[in-house]
């Protein structure tokens, strides 16, 4: 199984400035917290370094169930993450929503799960086991912010 953050392409275009899913231009701060998860290279966002903070919506298209929430950016360049390791950004919570989707980019129902940390491979093995699942976004189990999506490797 592969861990991704947001596309390259994507975090490129929002530090261009150009509209986040809601149409917005991404707000440019200094980070004020301890623990604040770029969704693209997957780590924390150093406190008091640039980041964005804009709305995404990790789907193809709008849609009933594609889900649009906020979430943090490093402002600076950073490298995308991708690999079968947990990203730093799943460690700092002790519990994770997981949901998984099929082909269509719809919610596979009966999958969706608050899931300990500890827990997070073996349930995400388990649902991409099946033919029917595409893929499984992780999300904050307190905010509902996507944090990183979850394929077969």
């Amino acid at each position: 199984m592969i861990f991704q953050g947001l596309p390259s392409l994507t975090a490129h275009a929002l530090r261009l400035g150009k509209p986040d899913a809601n149409g917005q231009t991404p707000e440019h701060v200094l980070n004020p917290y301890d623990a604040a998860p770029c969704r693209h290279c997957l780590c924390h966002v150093p406190k008091g370094a640039g980041m964005l903070i804009c709305a995404h919506r990790p789907f193809s298209a709008p849609q009933p169930y594609a889900e649009t929430g906020p979430i943090f950016l490093c402002a600076a360049e950073c490298p995308p993450y991708f690999s079968s390791e947990i990203p730093q950004v799943l460690t700092s919570s002790p519990d994770y929503l997981l949901k998984a989707y099929n082909a269509e980019e719809r919610i596979v129902y009966g999958t969706g799960r608050i899931t300990p940390q500890s827990e997070i491979k073996p349930y995400c093995a388990e649902l991409l086991a099946r033919e029917a699942i595409a893929f499984v976004d992780i999300r904050s189990a307190r905010n509902n912010c996507w944090q990183v999506r979850v394929t077969r490797g």
